[in-house]
C-alpha cells in the first residue's frame, strides 16, 4: 500500500459513505472531463470510474502514481504523474469543459481554488474536501471575521456551498483538524475581468482590513469624487463581492 506522506499533506479517505456522498454531489452533465486531484490510493476514484466522463487522475506522489497505474491498468483512465498546480488544464482537455474533484491535500487547497479560478472558463464545477476553516473562509459572508480575499474572488465567479462536515476518524492517518466538503458551481453570468487586476485590488483592500478603503487603497491612487465615495468610508470586510466588482469597473473606467 501507499504510505501517507506528511510533506504532501496526505490523509487518505477510508469511509465509503463519505466517498459516495462526494461523488453524488457532482453533475456530470456539465462537462466532458473529470480531473481528480491527488487520488492517493484511488479510494475516491473507485466511485468515479463508472461515471460517463473521461476520467483523469493527477498524482504528484511517485509511490501513489505507480500504485494507481497497477490498480487501474485495465481501466480507461488517464493517470498523470505531476503537479496539478503546474498542469496546463486547457491542453489537458483540449479546451473542453472539465469538473474538478478531490480529497484535496490540505497544504495546497487554497492554491487549488486559485487554480480553478484562473481556469474558470474551463471549470463549471468543483467538489472537494477541505480543512473546515478553509471551507468556511471560501463560503464566508461580508462582516465575518474569516471573510477575505478567497471569499470575494471565489464568490464572484462561483456559487459556493458547504455540503457536509467530515470527522478526522474517516482518514488514514486522522488529521488534527475537522474537514468539510465544499461545492463550487460556476455562475451563468460571470463577470469579464482581468483576473490579476481584480485579485490585486481585493488583496490590497484586505491587506489592512481594519482600515477604511480610503487608507487601505492609497497605493492605487483612486479618485475620491463620486461614485467612489460610497466605498471610501467602508472597510474591506463590509463590502460584498459585487461591490468589489463595482470598484474594479470604476478603476477600469478611470484607467481609460
Amino acid at each position: 500500500m501507499v504510505r501517507p506522506k506528511k510533506h504532501y499533506g496526505q490523509h487518505f479517505l477510508k469511509d465509503k459513505n463519505i466517498a459516495g456522498k462526494i461523488v453524488r454531489a457532482l453533475d456530470p452533465s456539465k462537462y466532458d472531463y473529470l480531473v481528480e486531484v491527488g487520488p492517493g490510493t484511488g479510494f475516491l476514484t473507485d466511485f468515479l470510474i463508472d461515471l460517463p466522463l473521461k476520467l483523469i487522475l493527477i498524482e504528484k506522489d511517485e509511490e501513489a502514481y505507480e500504485f494507481l497505474k497497477k490498480k487501474y491498468k485495465d481501466k480507461h483512465i488517464q493517470i498523470i504523474h505531476g503537479d496539478f498546480l503546474k498542469t496546463d488544464l486547457a491542453a489537458l482537455s483540449r479546451n473542453a469543459p472539465m469538473g474538478i474533484i478531490g480529497n484535496f491535500p490540505y497544504n495546497i487547497s487554497t492554491q487549488i481554488v486559485f487554480k480553478i479560478l484562473e481556469n474558470r472558463l474551463l471549470v463549471p464545477e468543483a467538489v472537494g474536501m477541505f480543512q473546515t476553516e478553509v471551507a468556511e473562509r471560501i463560503a464566508a459572508q461580508p462582516g465575518s471575521k474569516v471573510y477575505g480575499i478567497l471569499s470575494v474572488l471565489t464568490q464572484l465567479f462561483y456559487q459556493v456551498k458547504i455540503l457536509f462536515s467530515v470527522p478526522p476518524g474517516v482518514f488514514v492517518p486522522p488529521p488534527k483538524v475537522h474537514s468539510a466538503v465544499l461545492k463550487m458551481e460556476r455562475k451563468e453570468n460571470m463577470p469579464e475581468v482581468d483576473f490579476d487586476e481584480l485579485k490585486k485590488l481585493v488583496k490590497t483592500a484586505f491587506n489592512q482590513r481594519r482600515k477604511t478603503l480610503r487608507n487601505s487603497l492609497k497605493s492605487i491612487n483612486l479618485p475620491l469624487e463620486k461614485p467612489w465615495t460610497e466605498f471610501m468610508s467602508k472597510r474591506a470586510e463590509e463590502l460584498a463581492p459585487g461591490d468589489f466588482l463595482k470598484l474594479y469597473d470604476l478603476m477600469q473606467r478611470d484607467a481609460k
